[in-house]
């Protein structure tokens, strides 16, 4: 994994959720390819999403627990860890640390 991402552009304005639980930026790289690189802080309960189109999410620090569209089971993913979320598709997190990633639209 590496650590930085070179050759990028950066939206300056930030995607602010759930009153500022949840803020990234977006990056377009080189090769026209869009991620972006956020927080989600620590919350009582779990922040709901909505893919349009296919994300890896990987997790950079800390630790959260997701749940992916109508699957009952919840998940855990730590640094180093990711996981792939279907386009259109509803899905939750949760953490009670902060939770550093990147989301790489596929």
């Amino acid at each position: 994994m590496s650590e930085q991402f070179n050759f990028v552009s950066i939206k300056k304005k930030a995607n602010i959720h759930f009153n500022g639980s949840s803020i990234s930026h977006v990056l377009i790289l080189k090769d026209g390819s869009k991620k972006t690189l956020g927080v989600i802080l620590p919350s009582e309960h779990p922040l709901t999403f909505k893919t349009h189109l296919e994300e890896r999410i990987e997790i950079i620090s800390g630790t959260c627990a997701v749940q992916i569209g109508a699957a009952t089971e919840i998940s855990t993913y730590s640094s180093g860890g990711s996981f792939i979320i279907p386009p259109n598709t509803e899905f939750t997190i949760q953490s009670d640390e902060v939770v550093d990633y990147v989301c790489h639209f596929e």
